[in-house]
């Protein structure tokens, strides 16, 4: 036995509508789609109870050819479960149109208040993982610049190191030269001429090498001023960014207090009437 195809190809269609009818806010869709839900219901229970037969009454022929009566009974107490269900909601779209004139179903005060207070805790978290990230980028930023300075004061220390070590090496090796020429029968002036050109070459190494710290310095310092306005061009964007959240929080909280103070006004009308 196989179930027609019509019937329950028209059974799922009443019920698919009245199942989204039901979740609409109108009150007149919501019993329209407990009328269509109820509708298909019934038809699905009819189809699939089998194929017409005789009334189910001993006598009146063979119990083979008779119709199944519990489907029958179920439909019928299906229809007058949904004419109960059908006053009830008819009832309350008249008392909800004589309250307000319309026949949506209006949030519930506290349910507002929940959602608000879940709003609130959003944004509250929003910005203080804002602020978290924006203090670890400070952090990072002064270890930065801390890892610098202690980078440029110890290149200087190389740096002057290096230099004393290349000045003693120069005073030793203008020894070592004095002595090896001492026996030349050069005169004190060609002697102290030649240590004087010794000394100003000396002069001009240590000139490029403090041309070249001046060098350092002056890019330790444009590198530092960089640092110092990227990080400001950084607070000046979180700061932005924390007016802006506040300024959603308060204009939604602003939202949901006039949608509370309409809701209040409408239980105070029901209450009056």
């Amino acid at each position: 036995m196989t179930a027609p195809l019509l019937p329950l190809l028209v059974a799922g269609t009443l019920v698919a509508t009245g199942v989204t009818l039901l979740l609409e806010r109108s009150l007149v869709r919501l019993l329209a789609g407990v009328i269509l839900l109820g509708n298909g219901v019934n038809l699905l229970i009819l189809t699939a109870s089998g194929p017409p037969g005789r009334p189910p009454i001993l006598g009146t022929a063979a119990p083979e050819r008779m119709a199944d009566p519990l489907p029958q009974a179920m439909v019928l107490t299906a229809i007058v479960i949904t004419l109960g269900v059908t006053a009830f909601l008819l009832a309350m779209v008249h008392r909800s149109w004589q309250l307000t004139g319309a026949d949506e179903v209006q949030d519930d005060t506290e349910d507002r208040w929940v959602r608000l207070r879940a709003r609130r805790g959003e944004l509250g978290q929003d910005v203080l993982e804002r602020r978290e990230a924006y203090q670890r980028l400070v952090r990072e930023q002064r270890a930065e610049l801390a890892r610098l300075r202690e980078a440029r004061h110890e290149r200087e220390r190389r740096e002057a190191a290096e230099l004393e070590q290349r000045i003693l090496d120069v005073n030793i090796d203008l020894g070592r030269w004095l002595q090896e020429h001492k026996d030349e029968g050069l005169s004190a002036e060609q002697l102290a001429e030649r240590f004087a050109e010794a000394r100003r070459a000396e002069e001009v190494s240590k000139e490029k090498r403090r041309e070249r710290v001046r060098e350092m310095r002056a890019e330790f310092a444009r590198r530092e001023r960089e640092q110092v306005a990227r990080e400001r061009e950084i607070r000046r964007r979180l700061h932005a960014r924390r007016r802006d959240a506040l300024r959603q929080m308060r204009a939604a909280i602003r939202a949901d207090r006039v949608r509370q103070a309409r809701a209040q006004d409408d239980t105070d009308l029901e209450g009056e009437d």
